[in-house]
């Protein structure tokens, strides 16, 4: 026993594996034991971020998008994330599917039909239920999973990547203040960093397996009639772990990579499925429209915080999608990071901003388009669907297309797959973190960690239901502040490390 306890932290940080621990146990616990002391809890620390802090996501966010832009077309956009004869691990295909399936894969499934319904009913400056409500409620989506969003994700894992690869420093989010830090940040300053890595990824996966569990849960019940119960969930979170903790020890190269390109191969078979027999016309024209309204839009979107009226629906939406992306930033941005080495900066910033934002418009004016063509000129019902239940909007849209059945068995296995190659990526990073950023580790650390995230998503299913994964969602969203702050230094700190370089 000790020789293995020996041999397991020999690769592992004790401090970062100690200090996570103490923290995934103790939030657990709070979550389980007081569900609704925590949910409250949270929800006061939330609101009050929102209230006085939401302004500062929206600055940050922004800026973000602006420094990419200025970087792609800088003198410094043809550097290698690594050494000079460095090529890519993976070609253009494999490396798009793997980095669309760790970043919002599963959500844009989720909220593809939802959203745009959401905004169509409550927008925020017209009157619900019209036409204008239905033009402005996709480019809300747009702008909320758009640019802004993968913004924030180049931003970390490209300063990420920069260090790791460029200056053989831990794949790690620690690297990125070695121009502030120097040595110290294999220190206490850089534990923490870490650790607070490890919280947002532990944790935004395990509510996102949660609630992804209720959604496949809706799924199987409408193909198969499968009982709505939180049993039927943790007995679908079980699967998914399973079939990820097999995935992960195939490595990147093989488990991982495969079921990227199934995911892929699915998505583009569902969306032209529903591209050539839904509206299709009106999809094209609808895909013209929104984009041109978004891009005209998007510099007073990106700062709008209706001071005047009341910022109500900016903090429901907006000032909560960027903390949430924010949270989310150093799990995807790792994961990214880690799949990128030889790409030069100007690559990576258009293929993982520009071609996934392009994906983004097309996949929700396909579902939230068709969606909103049926409620507007068809039979309808769709609205009252989404008001009765968010999972069931896509199948309710679904089931007004012809093969009803055959689409949302392919939604369904979609919805599956996702889950599989996020709890997948979301574990090499973990792993990563907690052990010191080596590429290769222990086969037995990742079963670890992979069967951990499945166990704190079906824990807080079984004892603190819903209640319980909402207080750890806004808890992790809560950590988004001091990630922006973090964010806001990788700007400067590989400003400042490309001007060096570039100096000779």
């Amino acid at each position: 026993m000790f020789r293995y306890l020996r041999g397991y932290f020999a690769t592992v940080n004790p401090a970062v594996f100690t200090a996570s621990a103490v923290v995934v146990v103790g939030f657990v616990l709070f979550g389980v034991l007081a569900p609704e002391t925590a949910g409250h809890v949270f929800n006061q620390l939330d609101a009050f971020i929102t209230e006085y802090l939401g302004w500062l996501y929206l600055v940050a966010v922004t800026f973000f998008v602006g420094f990419l832009i200025w970087l792609v077309f800088s003198r410094y956009s043809r550097i290698r994330l690594g050494q000079a004869d460095d090529e890519p691990r993976f070609g253009l295909i494999s490396w798009f599917s793997m980095l669309f399936s760790a970043g919002m894969g599963i959500g844009l499934v989720f909220w593809s039909v939802a959203e745009p319904m959401l905004h169509y009913q409550h927008p925020p400056a017209v009157a619900g239920g019209t036409i204008e409500a239905a033009n402005q409620a996709m480019v809300y989506t747009f702008f909320h999973w758009g640019l802004h969003a993968w913004a924030v994700y180049v931003v970390l894992g490209l300063s990420i990547a920069y260090f790791s690869f460029r200056h053989g420093l831990p794949l790690t989010i620690r690297s990125i203040f070695y121009p502030l830090l120097g040595e110290r940040i294999y220190g206490p300053i850089g534990h923490l960093i870490d650790v607070l890595a490890v919280f947002g990824t532990l944790f935004g996966l395990a509510t996102s397996l949660g609630f992804g569990a209720m959604q496949l849960n809706t799924g199987l019940n409408v193909l198969f009639g499968l009982e709505i119960s939180p049993l039927s969930q943790v007995g679908i979170i079980a699967s998914i772990t399973a079939i990820a903790v097999i995935s992960v020890i195939s490595g990147l190269d093989r488990g991982l990579k495969w079921l990227s390109w199934f995911n892929l191969g699915i998505a583009l078979t569902l969306l032209l499925f529903v591209l050539v027999v839904g509206p299709s016309l009106f999809v094209l024209r609808f895909f013209l429209d929104s984009t041109g309204s978004y891009f005209q839009q998007l510099i007073g979107l990106s700062l709008a915080t209706d001071a005047m009226r009341g910022s109500e629906w900016q903090k429901d939406w907006t000032m909560f999608y960027w903390a949430w992306w924010i949270a989310w930033s150093p799990f995807v941005s790792m994961f990214i990071a880690r799949i990128s080495r030889g790409r030069t900066i100007r690559e990576f910033i258009i293929g993982v901003l520009a071609v996934p934002t392009a994906f983004v418009f097309a996949w929700m004016t396909v579902f939230g388009g068709t969606a909103l063509h049926i409620e507007s000129f068809g039979e309808g019902g769709i609205a009252a669907a989404v008001d009765e239940d968010v999972t069931f909007a896509l199948y309710a849209t679904l089931e007004k297309l012809p093969l009803a059945t055959l689409a949302s068995g392919l939604a369904t296995l979609l919805i599956a797959t996702y889950f599989i190659t996020s709890s997948d990526s979301g574990t090499h990073v973990v792993d990563a973190l907690i052990s010191r950023g080596v590429k290769h580790s222990r086969k037995q650390q990742r079963v670890i960690w992979g069967i951990t995230e499945g166990a704190v998503a079906a824990t807080l299913l079984i004892v603190g239901g819903q209640q319980a994964l909402a207080s750890l969602q806004t808890a992790s969203i809560t950590a988004g502040l001091p990630v922006a702050v973090i964010l806001l230094f990788a700007c400067y700190n590989l400003t400042r490390a490309l001007q060096r370089e570039f100096r000779g």
